[in-house]
């Protein structure tokens, strides 16, 4: 028998942030039998680990919501990660890091504190990769329908591609995301007709523009809310940090708060050392709430 472990992402306290469920030692199922266990979990996400490919990875996973595969998402990475480090499984590299292996390539993330108390670090992954792309006026019209807001409530509309494909939408402020009871079927059929994962809600607490309002809805990936998303996170951090200011900015960032969730997760956005541009973190506490076998 291998081992199961359910992992709440993004919190310390247990039943209040994201759950993952980790499979180890999964080489043996086929992509059909992952789904078909991703669908019966119902999170938002499950996750298969595999032996590596080479020998500059930790571990290679496959990230799996009910309704299709992921090439990479925020929560399941750290989750996983959170559940090997328990587990003895793997260990930091000469340069205090982890890296996994995944469909949208290797994803560095570093432990951040006393390993010898787990509870107590933060993991934090850079963001494989982002890329922006213009959202149509008939989009943005969409847009403007199913969240019921007229267009002069949201700012324009991008979609930022991290894996997923998250059109983020700015609001006035943090409660403008917290009054928001968008209209999930119609959400469903947009996201659909231009492929996307679904909408990244933002807005900001303070003047200062650190602490931000984030709800994720993918009703068409079976998730009408995620409790807590970090590639959602990474989202919103290469939105404000490189697509609206060009620059480094940290955000901190709540959300669940709609549904009985206390996530905290933070995006911190760092020019590039070896090269032009910035890399985009996302960062978090992670703890184990349920350990058994399959």
């Amino acid at each position: 028998m291998s081992m199961f472990k359910q992992v709440d992402v993004f919190t310390n306290t247990k039943f209040k942030g994201n759950p993952v469920a980790v499979f180890f030692d999964a080489d043996h199922l086929s992509k059909e039998e992952m789904q078909q266990i991703a669908r019966w979990t119902n999170l938002s996400e499950t996750t298969f680990i595999l032996k590596p490919s080479t020998p500059a990875t930790s571990y290679k996973v496959r990230i799996f919501t009910p309704a299709t595969e992921l090439s990479f998402a925020g929560h399941p990475t750290l989750g996983t990660c959170f559940a090997l480090l328990e587990a003895k499984r793997i260990q930091v590299n000469s340069k205090g890091l982890i890296v996994q292996e995944c469909g949208a390539g290797n994803v560095e993330i570093e432990p951040i504190g006393n390993l010898e108390d787990l509870n107590s670090i933060d993991l934090q992954l850079r963001v494989p990769r982002y890329d922006f792309h213009q959202v149509s006026d008939e989009a943005i019209e969409d847009i403007s329908q199913l969240l019921g807001l007229p267009k002069d409530q949201f700012d324009t509309p991008v979609l930022v591609e991290i894996g997923p494909k998250w059109v983020v939408v700015r609001l006035k402020d943090g409660q403008s995301v917290l009054d928001l009871e968008p209209n999930h079927g119609a959400l469903t059929d947009v996201s659909i007709k231009y492929g996307w994962t679904g909408l990244c809600t933002i807005g900001q607490h303070n003047d200062e523009g650190t602490k931000w309002e984030m709800r994720n809805f993918a009703p068409a990936e079976m998730v009408p809310e995620d409790p807590a998303c970090g590639s959602g996170a990474g989202a919103l951090g290469a939105y404000l940090g490189v697509h609206q200011k060009g620059g480094e900015g940290v955000y901190h960032i709540s959300q669940g708060n709609k549904i009985n969730r206390d996530a905290h997760l933070v995006s911190t956005v760092k020019p590039r050392v070896d090269s032009e541009g910035f890399d985009v973190f996302v960062k978090g506490h992670a703890i184990t709430t349920i350990t058994g076998f399959y």
